[in-house]
C-alpha cells in the first residue's frame, strides 16, 4: 500500500516540463575576455523583466515531457538593443510556448557590450552564443535532444546575434577553456523575429550598432557584423518574420538577408505583415500576427 501511495505521489508531483534549470555558460573564473569590475548585473520589472550589465552568462533550460519530446531544441536570444535583455518578453515566455510543443527551449542570458567588463566589447555576445550552442550539444543526451537538431531564435538585436552566430559560427575569438569548446557552434536551423541584420548605417538600428561597437566603428567591423554579406551554403535553413511598418528596425534588414539566403540556395520561409510595429513578441492586437509562433513551430517540426 505504501509503494502504491509513493507511486501516485511521484506521478502527480512530476512537472509537465522542467524549468528554471539554470547553468553557467563558462567554468568559474574562466569567462573569456572578462575584466573584473565594479559593474553588477541589474534587473528591473516594469511590465517586462529587463536584465542589463550581465556579468555571468547562463542558459535557462526548459525541457518537455519525455514522451512528448521530438528531439529538437531552440536556443532563444532575447533582444534589447545590446543594452538590455527583454528576458521574459522575448525569452522565457517564448520558451514555455515551445516546450508545450515538445521542443526543448533554452534561454540564453548573454553578456552585453561593456567597455568596463570586457577587453573587446563586441566579441562578448558572440563568444557567449557560440558557447551556448556548444554547451547544449555537450548535454544533448541528458536533455534528450539530438545534437544535429539544435536551432536558434533571435529577436531584434538578439536576431542580429543569432544571425551573427550562423554566419560566423567558426570564428575563433578566444583560447579553448575546455573540451566543450571543441564542439561545433553551427546551428542546424534559425528563426528570426524582426531582426537587425546589417550594420549599414542607412538601414541598421544605429543604437544597437553603437552599443556593440562603441567608438570602434571601423569599416572592417561594420563589414563583419553585416551578416547578409556572410551567408554561405553552410548557413542553415531560416524562418523570418517582420512587420513592414516597423519603425525601429527596418524590414529592409530581413529583405537583405532573404536575398542573400536565396542567392545561396538556403531553404527559407519568410512572413511579412503590413502592420505590427516592433517588439511584439508573442503579443499583438493583430489576430493574424498573433499566429506567427504556430507558423514557426510547424516549420521547425517539418525540418
Amino acid at each position: 500500500m505504501k509503494s502504491f501511495a509513493l507511486l501516485v505521489f511521484l506521478i502527480f508531483s512530476t512537472p509537465f516540463f522542467a524549468q528554471d534549470t539554470i547553468m553557467p555558460l563558462w567554468p568559474v573564473d574562466k569567462i573569456p575576455d572578462r575584466i573584473a569590475s565594479h559593474e553588477k548585473e541589474m534587473k528591473s520589472k516594469k511590465g517586462i523583466l529587463r536584465i542589463s550589465r550581465v556579468q555571468e552568462p547562463t542558459i535557462e533550460v526548459y525541457l518537455p515531457e519525455k514522451k512528448q519530446a521530438n528531439g529538437k531544441a531552440v536556443l532563444i536570444f532575447p533582444g534589447g538593443g545590446y543594452e538590455i535583455l527583454a528576458y521574459d518578453w522575448e525569452g522565457t515566455d517564448v520558451a514555455q510556448v515551445l516546450v508545450k510543443e515538445g521542443i526543448a527551449a533554452i534561454v540564453v542570458k548573454y553578456r552585453l557590450p561593456s567597455s568596463v567588463s570586457q577587453k573587446v566589447r563586441y566579441n562578448a555576445p558572440l563568444m557567449d552564443a557560440q558557447r551556448a550552442i556548444r554547451l547544449v550539444r555537450a548535454n544533448a543526451f541528458d536533455f534528450s535532444i539530438r545534437p544535429n537538431l539544435i536551432g536558434v531564435l533571435g529577436f531584434s538585436a538578439g536576431g542580429h546575434l543569432a544571425s551573427t552566430l550562423t554566419t560566423h559560427f567558426d570564428a575563433e575569438l578566444h583560447d579553448k577553456v575546455d573540451k566543450i569548446d571543441g564542439l561545433s557552434a553551427r546551428p542546424d536551423f534559425m528563426a528570426l523575429a524582426y531582426p537587425i541584420i546589417t550594420f549599414d548605417e542607412s538601414i541598421t538600428h544605429m543604437g544597437s550598432r553603437r552599443k556593440l561597437l562603441g567608438e570602434n566603428d571601423q569599416p572592417r567591423l561594420v563589414e563583419f557584423f553585416s551578416n547578409e554579406k556572410h551567408v554561405t551554403q553552410e548557413t542553415p535553413p531560416t524562418f523570418i518574420i517582420h512587420a513592414i511598418d516597423d519603425e525601429a528596425v527596418s524590414v529592409e534588414n530581413s529583405l537583405l538577408f532573404y536575398k542573400a539566403l536565396r542567392e545561396n540556395y538556403i531553404s527559407t520561409e519568410i512572413h511579412l505583415y503590413p502592420e505590427g510595429g516592433h517588439g511584439f513578441s508573442l503579443q499583438s492586437k493583430n489576430p493574424r500576427l498573433r499566429k506567427w509562433p504556430n507558423l514557426m513551430i510547424d516549420w521547425i517540426k517539418s525540418l
